[in-house]
């Protein structure tokens, strides 16, 4: 009996037991995520979680749900259009993971997966899309919190939680996070994942490098290097085992990337929705994306008529072996002694490219051409590829912003050096770097011989790669040793900058005039429709008196003069100026208004300017519209037509340019102008951008 009641007590013991972990199991089970669904035209700005994860649904990649920047987009953008220019997700939805990032000082727009995103000059608060799935160490919300606006305020100040901010750094230094209370649920970042933000560099001044730069080594005869690399089939081979068996060679650290949590506010604003006196781009953001380099020893004014921002990428390949790295440090220590940097003059800056691409030195980490050379000095061979097509996108996307000394009203100019050819392509990421403004120069160094040439990626490379295919933006050395006999001539085309087409983009080089039909048939209401398109688009534009200009006309049976192109230089005023405008109300004679626009705004264009005409018209003209029109093309007009309603298809496309199909545009009410905002500003960019490359 004992024993029976011995173990009846022991089998309840461990009943027990197994119950008690099974409950233990489920509690500490780990909950399932839930993903909140968010519509298509919801924008960043209006969520204040700074990072999320939320699930998008079908449907949204349409015009309407804009898109600002590439890569990492203006909180002001559509996040699921964004997701699906990302490539995250595709027409159909799907989850996404969303990182609130600090603003950036331009945008770049870009085609892509069926989405065109568009610039924008600057914006306080960015963000970036990754595939939706949690990072380890971070709680997300169940519930999004979005901030409250009303339909008719352009701001709305609203507080927020943490938000997580990338700060370069050249050291890696610990930074304390701040936080704001919130009464949701926010994200708690517990690790870095250099991943989930835009790559940039960080980088360690020259003076603070411990390994000491190799001594000089004189040249030798140019004879030797031919007979090692060159002279024979056995050398093109070897070459090509040194372009590609490069993993016992030694690598240098990779750059690394710090994030530091802080708390800005979120200013959201309605781009379609008119405050007096208030700028769309008036948003006093400063941006904390800054390096801090050492202070500078001295500052100079530098050489004032060569005012350009300059980058080098210098070939960190161990194709060139260390005498030519040093033969090619020595090079670019004589190009910043000849360009005389200083302040008011070139600034440079140097990435080096193997594998990989990072940034040696920024813009402004060197003033003067004295310490610009110490620090080229010091610089160490990477090793590895010649990955040029990398080294390109790394530029365009990181090195030319603000808080790395680009100065705006510099013109950007890439030079690379390379050896012999690059082992990716360069094409796609050449023609993004030229759409952005940058002219790209080419030094090739001992160019692939006859026996090499089937080794070569990219036959062409150069001509796919340089902002012009004439020889003046590239320079063929026949030998490393002969390299320093192009710094004279190099240093002469970088500072012509009347030459540097590429500093020319769809954005900044044109005089853009309105014609606006202010008949009695479009009404009040609608007209003010119709400036809030006018406006919508001119925000797109950079402008100034040296950049795009913007004038207007507004007709009836008579035509009135708004403003001019010299009438205002800033967008603001511009801005301020359409709003002006007032309804006139009069008959419809469409073709005396093109022969008017064409003599009191076109005749007077700037001869370096792209004339572009965009006509809004509601119905069929008084009077023929196709000899004004034709006159307007003869004399370098691109003309755009806007009909809505009632307007004639006929005339449309006699005022339009050819193709008529690409410079007319029709919608059925005034509420559809928004549509083909993006759509008409794609145009003028894709015809800019399609121009011959000679």
């Amino acid at each position: 009996t004992f024993f029976l009641i011995l173990c009846l007590f022991v089998l309840g013991v461990f009943l027990t037991c197994t119950y008690t972990a099974k409950e233990a199991t489920k509690k500490t089970k780990k909950a399932k995520l839930y993903v909140p669904q968010i519509d298509c035209d919801v924008k960043a700005g209006k969520i204040i979680n700074p990072e999320f994860i939320a699930k998008c649904p079908p449907g949204c990649q349409d015009v309407k749900y804009r898109v600002y920047g590439t890569d990492i987009y203006a909180s002001f953008s559509s996040v699921c259009n964004a997701a699906i220019h990302s490539g995250i997700i595709d027409n159909t939805g799907g989850k996404i993971l969303v990182q609130k990032v600090a603003g950036h000082s331009g945008y770049r727009g870009s085609f892509s997966n069926g989405v065109r995103s568009l610039s924008l000059p600057r914006w306080r608060e960015s963000f970036l899309v990754s595939e939706g799935k949690p990072r380890k160490g971070v709680t997300y919300p169940s519930t999004l919190e979005y901030s409250s606006s009303r339909s008719t305020a352009s701001h709305v100040n609203i507080p927020t939680g943490d938000t997580v901010h990338k700060e370069y750094q050249r050291t890696p230094v610990l930074t304390p996070a701040t936080q704001m209370a919130t009464t949701t649920p926010t994200p708690t970042t517990t690790t870095t994942d250099p991943s989930t933000t835009v790559p940039q560099p960080t980088t360690t001044p020259a003076a603070t490098r411990t390994t000491a730069a190799p001594a000089k080594t004189r040249p030798g005869p140019h004879r030797v290097r031919d007979m090692v690399f060159r002279g024979t089939s056995t050398s093109a081979s070897n070459r090509n085992i040194l372009r590609h068996n490069t993993g016992a060679q030694p690598q240098e650290p990779v750059a690394t990337f710090q994030r530091a949590a802080s708390s800005p506010v979120h200013l959201a604003m309605e781009i379609d929705s008119w405050k007096p006196g208030l700028s769309l781009f008036e948003t006093g953001f400063s941006s904390k994306e800054e390096f801090n380099p050492k202070p500078l020893e001295s500052i100079s004014q530098g050489n004032q008529n060569c005012k350009v921002d300059l980058s080098f990428l210098m070939d960190g390949s161990w194709s060139i072996g260390k005498r030519r790295f040093q033969l090619q440090k020595r090079f670019l220590g004589n190009v910043a002694q000849a360009l005389g940097i200083g302040s008011a003059g070139p600034l440079m800056g140097i990435v080096q490219y193997g594998d990989d691409p990072s940034t040696e030195f920024n813009l402004k980490t060197y003033a003067n051409s004295k310490d610009l050379r110490n620090a080229i000095e010091k610089i160490q061979q990477k090793g590895g590829l010649s990955n040029v097509g990398k080294a390109l996108s790394f530029v365009n996307k990181n090195f030319f912003l603000d808080a790395n000394g680009n100065r705006g009203g510099a013109p950007n100019v890439v030079v690379v050096i390379v050896d012999g050819w690059p082992t990716d392509r360069v094409e796609e990421a050449s023609r993004l770097a030229r759409e952005s403004g940058i002219n790209i120069f080419f030094v090739t160094v001992e160019a692939a011989a006859q026996s090499e040439k089937q080794n070569v990626i990219e036959p062409n490379f150069v001509d796919k790669a340089v902002c012009r295919t004439s020889s003046f933006y590239s320079l063929n050395v026949p030998s490393w040793f002969s390299l320093h006999k192009a710094v004279q001539p190099l240093v002469k085309r970088v500072c012509d900058t009347e030459r540097l087409a590429c500093s020319k983009t769809c954005l900044n080089a044109a005089d853009i005039g309105f014609v606006i039909d202010g008949s009695s048939s479009v009404g009040t209401g609608n007209f003010r429709t119709v400036l809030q398109f006018v406006a919508n688009i001119s925000k797109e534009f950079e402008i100034s008196d040296t950049d795009t200009r913007i004038g207007a006309v507004q007709y009836t049976y008579e035509q009135r003069l708004e403003f001019s192109f010299d009438k205002y230089s800033t967008k603001q005023d511009v801005l301020n100026a359409i709003k002006r405008i007032s309804y006139w109300s009069g008959g419809t004679s469409t073709g005396a208004a093109i022969s008017y626009a064409s003599e009191q705004l076109f005749s007077k264009s700037k001869p370096n300017k792209r004339k572009i005409m965009i006509l809004i018209t509601d119905g069929r003209s008084y009077d023929d519209v196709s000899v004004p029109a034709m006159a307007a093309h003869q004399n370098g007009v691109i003309a755009y037509s806007v009909g809505v309603a009632w307007a004639a298809p006929d005339e449309l496309e006699a005022i339009a340019s050819d193709p008529a199909k690409e410079h007319s545009f029709f919608v059925d009410e005034f509420d559809n102008l928004y549509r083909y905002v993006n759509q008409l500003i794609q145009n003028i960019c894709t015809e800019f951008n399609s121009q011959p490359r000679n």
